[in-house]
């Protein structure tokens, strides 16, 4: 949203009788290098003793109020820019199939999980931080923008398009896409929440002659996705040369906003 982080507090929930401290210290080893990536302090936090590991920050930071950039505001004629390739969702519910089937001693076709290459090209997707886009995104006229998390990028962009008022066709060719996750797909490695994010954004689709497959691949549950842009179409080019100049090398310009009144406000055409 165009923020400086200033300092973070610590956010945990740890099966203590499950696994050892030494996990703990890792997660929390991992989050204080980030911070320190970015440049502020952990001052602490909270934590307590739960079923599954959680883990994550609460930060506090500042904005010129006439910087902000909301998820609303895009324009007729905007081009949409995404910033990371789609299917962490996908990879990592395949990994937790994988290490579930060596605990209870079964057979695990390595076929149908991801390959240590596709594990971490995920990891490096999930680990980049926004921070670099979200600069380079303000040289731009960006109009509105978000991140692409749990909801998935049709999720999130039916955010964006109900705020705004407006409507959008995207491509589903354009979109990058994580290695391997085509063929996780394939074998049915889909999270549930992929799935609800499908069936609750379907109404407001217009995608004759994309495949199932496509459509969960753009309702995939993210973790740490990318930004979601909103800038006028002609420095769509431009943008996405910067970002991967940046760092941010599956940048793409995946549709645009569409004139008003060629599709009902908050719908999406999605063309193969």
């Amino acid at each position: 949203m165009g923020g400086e982080p200033l300092f973070a507090l610590n956010i945990v929930g740890f099966p203590t009788k499950a696994l050892p401290l030494e996990v703990l210290g890792e997660i929390l080893r991992g989050g204080a290098e980030v911070a320190a990536a970015i440049g502020i302090p952990v001052l602490g936090g909270h934590s307590t003793d739960f079923d599954v590991p959680v883990y994550g920050m609460a930060v506090t930071g500042r904005a010129k109020a006439s910087a902000i950039r909301r998820n609303v505001g895009a324009r007729p004629g905007d081009a949409l820019v995404l910033t990371k390739a789609l299917g962490t969702g996908i990879v990592t519910v395949a990994l937790r199939a994988q290490a579930l089937a060596a605990a209870e001693g079964k057979s695990f076709d390595p076929e149908t999980g991801p390959t240590e290459a596709e594990e971490e090209a995920a990891i490096a997707s999930m680990a980049r931080l926004n921070r670099d886009a979200s600069c380079v995104a303000a040289r731009f006229s960006v109009s509105s923008g978000t991140d692409v998390t749990g909801f998935g990028l049709l999720g999130h962009l039916g955010l964006m398009l109900r705020g705004s008022g407006v409507a959008a066709e995207i491509s589903a060719s354009s979109v990058s896409v994580l290695p391997g996750v085509r063929r996780l797909l394939s074998h049915g490695r889909v999270p549930g929440g992929t799935k609800r994010n499908l069936a609750a954004a379907k109404g407001a689709l217009f995608s004759a002659g994309v495949s199932e497959e496509d459509l969960l691949l753009l309702a995939d549950a993210q973790t740490s996705g990318g930004l979601l842009l909103s800038v006028r179409a002609e420095e769509a080019g431009p943008l996405v040369s910067a970002l991967r100049e940046a760092g941010d090398v599956a940048s793409a310009r995946i549709g645009c906003i569409l004139p008003s009144g060629t599709l009902p406000e908050g719908h999406v055409k999605i063309l193969p």
